[in-house]
């Protein structure tokens, strides 16, 4: 009886369990799924719309004039007066050398000079001379050329042979006196030109030895910071040793843009450039140059296309970026550091 009772009660739970309505799959996942593609997609459409009015590339990078220190003349280094990454001012005196030598050719080119000056007033004065001789000889001629007149208006007969010859020879005499007095004065000429000559050389070589005294100081060419200083007191250097670098405080940015992009840019457009080094900062700048030839023509040694093994590469442009942002000196910015600029691109 017992049984029969239990077997009843599983028929009755097994037919309530048959009469449950079956509950659907949720749709939720699907619509979530579906609301983040279509976000996806329109962040998408709005990145591409935002990005095609800029022009970038992360082939860019600071750039500045660096400036190579080195001496003019060969010397000892008397004294270096900066340091490693000091700023200094233009015309600042940087490294001096010992001015003994200078000063030694200095003194011996004014001396030169002053034996010079003597030299021209000697042959100034020989000019002088000449001339006077050549007066003497033109009063001696005139008065051999009355003798020889006069015997010659006398009678033959009143006269010796002897006496006539001596007049004639007196006259050719006195005038080779005078061809002789005016060679000596063209000489004396010759001389007082060649001395002006000598004297103007010892002026060039004062000069020359007073420029190349000041050439013991060497100077700052513009206002930077020192960087790569090498030198040492008491170093002998020659000329066009290098001392030391100079990073001058003007920079900018030199960007390779592919060639293919190049038809968008333009000088004066507007750059947002974004600096590795100073990460979240957009600094102001404006293209101010597009380089006339791409950076694989002026490498050392140009590709030669010229050939059957050509293969056409994208070249990249060198393009001028420069900065109008005050906010730059603030930060710690040095020519090599990697920048990503952002050419603002209008459409017409």
């Amino acid at each position: 009886m017992e049984k029969s009772d239990d077997r009843a009660g599983k028929d009755s739970v097994s037919d309530a369990e048959t009469n449950v309505p079956v509950r659907g799959r949720s749709r939720r996942p699907f619509i979530i799924l579906v609301l983040v593609l279509l976000l996806l997609v329109a962040g998408g459409v709005v990145y591409w719309l935002h990005a095609r009015n800029f022009a970038t590339t992360d082939d860019a990078q600071i750039d500045g004039a660096i400036h190579q220190i080195a001496p003019r003349i060969s010397g000892q280094v008397e004294a270096v007066l900066v340091h490693q990454n000091e700023h200094v001012s233009k015309g600042q005196i940087l490294v001096e050398l010992d001015a003994g030598t200078e000063r030694v050719a200095v003194d011996r080119a004014r001396a030169q000079r002053a034996q010079a000056v003597a030299d021209v007033g000697t042959k100034r004065a020989d000019q002088a001379e000449a001339a006077a001789n050549v007066e003497v000889a033109q009063a001696n001629l005139f008065k051999a050329q009355r003798d020889a007149r006069r015997y010659l208006r006398v009678n033959p007969q009143a006269i010796t042979r002897t006496n006539l010859d001596a007049a004639t020879s007196e006259l050719r005499a006195a005038q080779a006196r005078v061809d002789v007095a005016r060679e000596q004065v063209t000489g004396a000429k010759a001389e007082l030109v060649a001395a002006k000559a000598a004297l103007r050389a010892a002026d060039v070589a004062v000069e020359n030895a007073t420029l190349q005294l000041t050439y013991i100081i060497i100077r700052a060419p513009a206002s930077g910071y020192i960087a790569e200083r090498t030198v040492r007191t008491g170093n002998v250097v020659a000329p066009g040793t290098g001392l030391m670098a100079l990073v001058g405080d003007r920079y900018w940015v030199t960007a390779n843009y592919k060639e293919t992009e190049l038809g968008r840019i333009k000088a004066g457009q507007h750059v947002r450039v974004y600096i590795d080094a100073v990460p979240g900062i957009g600094f102001h700048a404006r293209v101010t140059g597009i380089q006339r030839g791409t950076g694989s023509i002026f490498s050392l040694l140009p590709a030669e296309n010229a050939t059957g093994n050509y293969v056409k590469i994208v070249q990249r442009v060198p393009v001028r970026i420069t900065f109008n942002d005050k906010r730059l000196s603030k930060y710690v910015i040095a020519p090599g550091m990697s920048v990503e600029p952002y050419i603002h691109i209008t459409h017409k």
